[in-house]
């Protein structure tokens, strides 16, 4: 797989640092085009038969374009001179952001966007980061919102037998080949320890085979269940310092790992470094 065009996805209203350095970064090394993308839904909404001055609706566009504006200035300012091709797609949609968002996917590569954050509410601006990365048919990254850039030193591969993590690890191809160091860890039980050292096997000879060397680790876990691998696969990014994980999403339904606290939600909600899922 080669990653020539990325999609970065920026928000109104957001100072949208992070993705803008590192898909600067991506752009660079990966001489890859970027189309930046920003869209709002109308926040204004008719409940019943309540009368709301139609003046309303002019005076939000309005806003709403001014803000489309200054966020296409603030990426091509940011990647100017990193990347040679640089397309903008910014509009008004009634449909839900990860919609539109995932249709414009068609487009690129990879979609790179700011890990959703608590405190923000604002459906009309804000993407549902999980609703994306289910309907985009393409990796999505997921930057920290306090990331300087993307550290090419160390990523992890969370392992699971599953058709989601052979996709991602193909999908992650591109930025694995930037990397220093790559290990590829499955969360295993102690009976299941000898067979999951068999399927490492085969991955990192895979791997070997387009270029890439790396490392097999296979954590004890503690017991089943989703939040417990969860648990395991994030402490074991902390002990190696990973910059950036790799992982299938939503092995599941998505309704059952939500309800579950399942690997992928919590990989999400982490936020300590970069992660790229697949679905």
């Amino acid at each position: 797989m080669t990653c020539k065009t990325l999609l970065l996805h920026l928000v109104l209203g957001q100072p949208n640092t992070a993705v803008l350095r590192v898909g600067g970064l991506l752009a660079e090394r990966l001489q890859a085009a970027v189309v930046g993308f920003a869209a709002s839904q109308p926040a204004t909404l008719v409940y019943g038969d309540a009368y709301i001055d139609p003046s309303l609706f002019t005076l939000e566009r309005e806003q709403i374009e001014r803000e489309l504006t200054a966020v296409e200035a603030a990426f091509r300012d940011a990647l100017r001179g990193r990347a040679e091709i640089l397309g903008w797609r910014g509009r008004i949609d009634f449909a839900p952001l990860a919609d539109h968002l995932a249709q414009q996917a068609r487009c690129a590569d990879l979609v790179v966007t700011a890990a959703a954050s608590g405190d923000f509410f604002d459906a009309s601006r804000i993407v549902d980061t999980g609703a994306l990365v289910m309907q985009a048919g393409r990796p999505v990254l997921v930057v920290p919102h306090g990331a300087q850039t993307l550290n090419l030193g160390h990523a992890m591969v969370a392992w699971k037998d599953t058709r989601e993590a052979r996709r991602a690890v193909a999908d992650a191809l591109p930025l694995l080949r930037l990397m220093q160091t790559v290990t590829v860890v499955e969360i295993a039980t102690a009976d299941d320890q000898a067979a999951a050292q068999v399927r490492l096997a085969d991955v990192l000879a895979w791997l070997a085979r387009q270029g890439i060397t790396a490392l097999a680790h296979t954590p004890l876990a503690a017991s089943t269940g989703a939040d417990t691998d969860a648990g395991a696969l994030r402490a074991a990014a902390e002990q190696s310092g990973a910059d950036l994980i790799v992982a299938g999403a939503y092995g599941h339904s998505r309704l059952r790992e939500w309800a579950m606290g399942g690997v992928s939600r919590a990989l999400l909600q982490d936020g300590g470094c970069c992660v790229l899922l697949s679905h």
